[in-house]
């Protein structure tokens, strides 16, 4: 008992070794992902649209983010498409 115990404290307290974290730029938001606390990626445009511009909301970043972030767990390539965005109510 007292090792299930152990081993769900240590599960608990274990570092999110992907982070997630927004930005703010000129025209809007942005998001980076970092692998223990060193940047991978830093998006500040929406990927995938002919315009540069940048989300249109913080949670707009924050659900791509995410979403990427959940690709590179599953060792899936962290591009987005056009469709994805559209599935995620991004503000295009």
């Amino acid at each position: 008992m007292l090792f299930v115990i152990l081993l769900f404290f240590a599960a608990c307290t274990k570092k999110e070794v992907l982070t997630t974290a927004v930005f703010k730029t000129d025209s809007g938001w942005g998001y980076t992902i970092s692998y223990k606390e060193k940047v991978l990626i830093k998006q500040s445009i929406i990927p995938v649209i002919s315009d540069n511009k940048s989300f249109a909301t913080e949670s707009d970043a924050l659900k791509v983010a995410d979403f990427v972030k959940q690709k590179l767990k599953q060792n899936l390539s962290p591009t987005v498409t056009k469709n994805e965005l559209i599935l995620l109510k991004i503000k295009l």
